[in-house]
């Protein structure tokens, strides 16, 4: 990569240890790349930034390889900028179209990363707030295998039979309750009747438990296929809750903590001595009352905790990363303590929040769904924009910003619409290809690179050759929205260049066109296929289609 080639070079001269971050500047003029490192170096040496970044500019200008720079400046307030030479550029293209689907991907040996995310409750279909967690971890997910991790896409499904959400639906499968009950829900305890009447003769310990599990299994298949048939989302494990319990693993947590005298009881509660972790307060694990020979019901944290020793004791994976909803912040700390506390590594958790969504319609917020409550279902929605538009404008933002999601966009046929403008230069690009189909081209090592010296052609070269950059910077820092962002930065570049740069021309028709001209339509025509591979991998990555035409 560029960057990491710019970042040795500094590294080289300054020889100390200081974290050097090289950026990409808004304006050209102030350089194709750019750092600070000198403002941070005279921060803490107390010294003239400028005399610094002079310092480091001889050393580099003294040291580079030869044919990689094309001009290095030092401004003030002691910013060093970086202008790569057009053959730099130009020789990227080779490794985009040698690599093609492979291009910016890593060798895979970083590790075993398990990412867990819409775990939405089964007792109704998914939100949008589901969809817009199932997005993300999904886009990350393909990122960080792309970037060479093992990764497991993993859904908890939340179905013990004690819980209280399992009991309610359980109390409405058997007509003792209303709650949950929609027109699906009716269907589904329709369709399960005969076994509700044996469960009921049965009269087993917790029928409610009983029923609500039987139920919330015919719902969460249906949740299944719509993840997997609509949203396009293939997980490779679905965990269940209640497999915790019928493991034994939730008793063996509870021993864990029991043996390192973390536990105390107290108003018939057993409680963990959380704070001592770093939470804010101890956390109760089982509920009070405790009945005499029998244990309470566990609270949520309990089986949750057990999920983890799980992921971490039993499975071991390297890195866990669960997203959550953005009723879940207050749960983050706790959930650190508890596996502090069971000899895993706090930092090897890293939760991730998503925040609300609001849509809006002709400037207000609009409600789109036709069932009872307040909740707006991804069903509906997809129906609404498709899934593209859904999960491209889900894509753009942080997923721990409040966003107005504009439905009057996403459903808009036009260039304003930032899927529609970048799935458009997509299409261009394959068209360009497709009426040229009947050139052949030379051998890939024959075109001369060197005719792409517009600006137009090495604005589009540069921006190309950002793409492993991205991947890297998406991978660590989690944040797929950089990669949809360049994307649109991509399709804009692509644009330009495709009003401003004749591709298909005279040289592809006329016979009495001159070898040049030839040469340079087929440069360029080599550049077009080098992007195409670029937006093909970024739609790969994103979960984004790749229309034919539109």
């Amino acid at each position: 990569m560029i960057k990491d080639k710019i970042i040795e070079n500094l590294k080289k001269a300054i020889k100390e240890k200081i974290l050097i971050d090289v950026s990409i500047p808004e304006n050209e003029k102030f350089g194709h790349y750019s750092t600070n490192v000198a403002l941070r170096l005279a921060k803490e040496k107390k010294a003239n930034p400028i005399n610094i970044a002079q310092e480091i500019f001889g050393s580099i200008n003294n040291a580079a390889p030869k044919g990689f720079f094309e001009k290095i400046e030092v401004v003030n307030p002691g910013f060093i900028n970086f202008w790569i030479k057009p053959e730099v550029l130009q020789k990227e293209l080779k490794e985009i179209l040698n690599k093609k689907s492979a291009y910016a991907k890593a060798s895979a040996d970083k590790g075993k990363i398990q990412i867990e995310f819409i775990s939405a409750n089964p007792t109704g279909p998914l939100t949008i707030g589901n969809g817009r967690g199932g997005f993300f971890g999904d886009a990350l997910a393909n990122i960080l295998k792309f970037s060479g991790h093992n990764v497991v896409k993993e859904y908890y499904v939340n179905d013990a039979k004690n819980s209280t959400q399992i009991k309610e639906l359980g109390k409405t499968g058997i007509g003792k309750g209303t709650t949950y009950l929609t027109n699906n829900l009716k269907s589904k305890i329709i369709k399960a009747k005969l076994v509700i009447k044996k469960l009921k003769e049965k009269n087993p310990q917790n029928l409610e438990g009983e029923v609500g599990h039987l139920l919330a299994k015919e719902i969460q298949k249906d949740n299944q296929k719509f993840i997997e048939k609509i949203l396009k989302i293939k997980f490779d494990k679905w965990f269940s809750e209640q497999s915790l319990y019928d493991k034994k693993e939730i008793e063996k947590t509870l021993n864990e903590f029991k043996k390192k005298k973390l536990v105390y009881e107290k108003e018939g509660a057993l409680w963990f001595k959380s704070s001592q972790f770093g939470d804010s307060e101890d956390r109760v694990l089982i509920r009070s009352p405790r009945l005499a020979g029998q244990a309470g019901e566990p609270t949520y944290f309990l089986p949750d905790l057990a999920y983890h020793f799980d992921k971490f004791k039993i499975r071991k994976f390297n890195k866990v990363i669960d997203i959550w909803g953005a009723d879940h912040h207050g749960y983050i700390a706790r959930m650190k303590a508890g596996i502090k506390a069971l000899g895993i590594e706090s930092g090897k958790l890293t939760v991730i929040i998503t925040q609300l969504a609001r849509l809006v319609k002709g400037g207000k917020e609009f409600k789109i769904s036709k069932r009872k409550g307040t909740y707006v279902t991804m069903e509906d929605l997809i129906k609404e924009i498709g899934l593209d538009a859904a999960r491209f404008f889900f894509l753009m933002s942080a997923p721990d910003t409040h966003m107005n999601f504009d439905l009057d966009l996403a459903k808009e046929k036009s260039m304003k619409n930032p899927v529609y403008y970048v799935q458009y230069a997509a299409v261009r690009a394959q068209s360009i290809i497709k009426k040229t189909k009947s050139l052949k081209l030379k051998a890939k090592s024959k075109v001369d690179f060197k005719l792409l010296n517009t600006k137009e052609d090495l604005d589009l070269i540069r921006i190309l050759a950002r793409f492993p950059e991205i991947v890297q910077e998406t991978a660590l820092n989690y944040n797929p929205q950089a990669l949809a962002r360049y994307s649109i930065e991509l399709a804009k570049q692509f644009h330009n260049f495709y009003e401003k740069e004749r591709v298909i021309g005279p040289s592809f028709a006329d016979a009495t066109a001159g070898r040049e001209e030839k040469e340079l339509a087929t440069a360029r025509l080599v550049l077009v296929q080098a992007t195409l591979v670029v937006f093909k991998n970024i739609f790969s990555l994103l979960g984004i289609s790749m229309p034919k035409k539109m």
